[in-house]
């Protein structure tokens, strides 16, 4: 991811654009579950969407 991936760029073209995803620390995905599992039991967590800040859309690829 950090070193490119091919993107849609709609260009046609011999070799697929390449671009680097924006990332994040897996640790910033583990204190989010541990957020989660320290609530109450009274409490439910339906969805929770976690991603790297410049990504531009969820549900991407």
């Amino acid at each position: 991811m950090v070193k490119g991936v091919p993107q849609a760029s709609g260009l046609v073209v011999a070799e697929p654009t390449m671009a680097a995803e924006p990332i994040m620390a897996a640790e910033e995905v583990g204190e989010a579950v541990l957020h989660m599992a320290s609530l109450p039991l009274s409490t439910n967590v339906l969805f929770m969407t976690i991603m790297a800040t410049k990504m531009p859309f969820v549900g991407r690829g």
